[in-house]
């Protein structure tokens, strides 16, 4: 049943049409061929001369290699190996050849295929036919066709007669095992002739590892919003409820910097998940990494924590300051916030912030009084003082932090630019 399986089973069907299609693509070159060949023959038909066909698929040969030198060659080739060889799809290259080594794989792959296609197409066409009219000689008084025209008299012996059906279906046998044979080869030459060359692996690992980056910094951006946003949420939540009886113009002020900040977060939220359903880096680069300096107001104003904001020139200009840098920097005082309300002790500690801009950098200072434990970084990135360090070292910046004179200070210095960046 195997044996039976591997001669006529779908997989071996498959092949087989693959072949019949490599035939096909070597007819053009064939036909240039015969025309080659009967030039210096002087004109004589050449379907008449089995030596002059062979001398034709020799000229087609070359031929046909020149044109698998063509970038897309490769991506057709791979498609057809895909859904008729059985070749995992791993196993082959995406996309046109683009270096010398692929182009001669995939010249060497496009001429193997031709001409083991034209090997069996011819079979497949002449064959068949003759083993018909093989088996079928003892129902024949007088042998049909051209091709034997005196009709031998061996023919006619009872042994012969009787191994004729035998011998028709051991040439149809042994045409399929020659498809099998060829099938297989393509098969197995495949990985190596249309598999990925080392730039192509490079190439592939580098756009993996930047759509992972992209991935990466989204979902740190989504962290440090929905994060800050919990945070702020739960410290006007539980200062409003000790008040409730006592202070309600608190309250609804509580209540509204909730409204407000939870109104920005899901917008932010939308974004960030709108841009993680698509495929690749996204084009604007504002939407993917959310606000900048120019709306650290409103995230001041609603925080959760009193905080006295000072600036030296003008840092939410995208004139002075790289919007790429501004974004980075709205989201370093962003976590920073989060770390007082998180480890700032049994209640909203006074917060000091300076944002200033220098000859070259960018200074951020964010002061706050030793409540609790200072924040701390935490394994996952885009955490504590971990995701703030991350952000400055990509853009080629520092950060220092810890206890000073009572107070825990953060320090950030970033580059005014960053080159390769459109904003």
């Amino acid at each position: 049943m195997k044996t039976l399986a591997a001669l006529f089973g779908r997989r071996a069907r498959l092949r087989w049409l693959h072949l019949i299609i490599g035939g096909a693509l070597l007819m053009p070159y064939f036909l240039v061929g015969t025309v080659l060949v009967g030039m210096t023959d002087g004109g004589e038909p050449i379907f008449s001369s089995l030596s002059a066909q062979f001398v034709a698929f020799g000229l087609a040969l070359p031929m046909a290699a020149v044109t698998g030198f063509f970038a897309l060659v490769r991506p057709l080739s791979v498609a057809a190996a895909r859904a008729l060889c059985g070749v995992p799809p791993d196993l082959l290259a995406d996309g046109p050849a683009r270096t010398r080594q692929a182009r001669v794989r995939t010249a060497g792959w496009y001429t193997l295929h031709l001409a083991l296609g034209g090997i069996i197409s011819g079979a497949t066409l002449a064959l068949p036919p003759f083993a018909v009219a093989v088996a079928a000689l003892p129902f024949s008084a007088v042998l049909p066709g051209p091709w034997l025209p005196d009709g031998p008299r061996v023919l006619r012996e009872p042994w012969v007669l009787a191994l004729a059906p035998f011998a028709g279906l051991a040439m149809l046998l042994a045409l399929a095992a020659a498809v099998a044979v060829a099938g297989k080869t393509l098969a197995r030459r495949a990985p190596v002739l249309l598999g990925p060359t080392p730039e192509d692996r490079l190439a592939a690992a580098e756009r993996r590892a930047a759509d992972l980056a992209v991935r990466n910094r989204l979902a740190r951006e989504l962290h440090d919003s929905v994060g800050h946003a919990l945070s702020a949420v739960t410290l006007q939540a539980g200062a409003a409820r000790r008040v409730l009886d006592r202070d309600p113009e608190f309250v609804r002020e509580a209540l509204t910097a909730i409204e407000e900040t939870t109104r920005r977060t899901v917008g932010e939220l939308d974004s960030v998940l709108g841009l993680l359903r698509q495929d690749g880096e996204p084009e604007d680069e504002g939407t993917a990494y959310g606000p900048g300096l120019d709306a650290l107001d409103g995230l001041l104003a609603h925080c959760g924590v009193p905080v006295a904001y000072e600036r030296e020139g003008d840092p939410g200009d995208p004139g002075v300051v790289d919007p790429a840098v501004s974004r980075e920097a709205y989201r370093i005082v962003q976590e920073g916030l989060s770390n007082v309300l998180r480890h700032g002790g049994g209640g909203p500690s006074p917060v000091r912030l300076l944002i200033a801009v220098r000859e070259r950098e960018l200074e951020i200072v964010m002061e706050n009084p030793l409540g609790g434990r200072p924040a701390v970084a935490r394994p996952g990135g885009g955490r504590g003082l971990r995701g703030i360090a991350e952000r400055a070292v990509l853009l080629g910046g520092r950060t220092e932090a810890g206890p000073y004179d009572g107070i825990w200070r953060l320090t950030a210095r970033l580059p005014l630019t960053v080159p390769g960046t459109n904003g």
